[in-house]
């Protein structure tokens, strides 16, 4: 089993409690074959949509996606994540997506339009209460999912300086940074109205980044100036090879480490898609689709030469082997995993 910092290797899963899931499981991987094997997990929080590692892989996060909203952090010295003090709460709602940036946890707060900002403290538990909140506004031409912003993630970029929020209710990009621990906006970057964005990545080149939109099956590529904080949008590519019969919901996005394919999952269709990358990181291509090997595949982690879905309502999370030469996944197994939301690896 391969180590990290002297432990081996894990895999976490956040699950939605509402729905019966176990809410955070901690799997081995075997670098090996990809497989995981379940070590245990902890259930004091509910709903944890997101999970996100710090930057040393010491504290684990996680987003409480409640009507009250709240993040909680958790030690992972041992097998299992342990608590680190109570949830905070995040003074609002639906929070869908957290990540750590420059001495805070930011979410993505999807029902209340905003993204919030809690000190982490030096041990990396988390300070009691929110040190800022930056509130969006705008709408979208979707009636029923479009009556204000939603944001649905937030990240640092490449370089650190960036927050880099996607919302779904805006077809937009907001980049921010923070003062004091207030999030302050810098830019804000439109993308093609109704194409709802909801996740973004980076190439590992730093330059380009690819927006899967959820209400369009497409990823948006964008050119990344980082020195000036802004994402200039160059081209839509396609998620599938014709026309979805009904709504696809594309969610999940990751990008291989060497930058050669990007990878994304529709769950209307239960499919993965496979996208070559050329040009530098400028230009994607769709190889193929395969399918999830489940229902309803909510979000993707590619690592070390798999790739693990997060399958929701077939209650698994399902590991794939990749093809080096042309990026396809080939089934290698699963795990249950009750209501799963989303899967980070060490």
């Amino acid at each position: 089993m391969a180590d990290v910092g002297g432990r081996r290797r894990r895999a976490f899963i956040g699950s939605f409690t509402a729905a019966g899931g176990p809410g955070i499981v901690a799997a081995a991987v075997d670098p090996a074959d990809g497989s995981l094997t379940v070590l245990g997990g902890v259930n004091s929080l509910p709903d944890p949509a997101y999970l996100a590692l710090s930057p040393g892989g010491g504290t684990l996060y996680a987003v409480s996606e409640t009507a009250d909203g709240a993040v909680a952090a958790f030690g992972v010295a041992g097998d299992v994540p342990e608590p680190l003090g109570p949830p905070v709460p995040v003074d609002a709602s639906g929070p869908t997506h957290l990540t750590v940036f420059d001495g805070h946890v930011l979410t993505a707060d999807y029902g209340s339009g905003s993204v919030t900002a809690v000190p982490v403290r030096a041990d990396g538990s988390l300070a009691r209460a929110v040190s800022g909140v930056l509130r969006h506004s705008g709408s979208g031409p979707h009636t029923r999912r479009r009556r204000g912003p939603h944001p649905h993630q937030v990240q640092p970029d490449p370089t650190g300086r960036w927050a880099v929020g996607v919302d779904l209710g805006t077809d937009s990009v907001r980049v921010c940074e923070l003062r004091d621990g207030v999030p302050v906006p810098h830019r804000e970057i439109a993308l093609r109205p109704g194409s709802g964005p909801r996740h973004l990545a980076f190439h590992p080149g730093g330059s380009y980044a690819y927006v899967v939109n959820e209400l369009t099956p497409t990823v948006t590529v964008c050119r990344w100036d980082a020195p000036d904080g802004s994402l200039e949008p160059l081209a839509e590519v396609a998620l599938l090879p014709g026309v979805p019969a009904g709504d696809a919901y594309p969610s999940g996005i990751a990008v291989a480490s060497d930058g050669r394919f990007v990878w994304t999952a529709t769950r209307g269709e239960d499919v993965l898609s496979v996208l070559a990358v050329g040009g530098g990181g400028e230009e994607l291509r769709l190889v193929g689709t395969v399918p999830c090997a489940g229902r309803w595949p909510r979000a993707l982690a590619a690592s070390a030469g798999f790739l693990y879905v997060a399958n929701e309502r077939s209650g698994d999370v399902t590991w794939f082997a990749l093809d080096p030469a042309t990026g396809l996944p080939t089934r290698a197994g699963s795990i249950a995993v009750t209501a799963a939301s989303c899967v980070v690896i060490e």
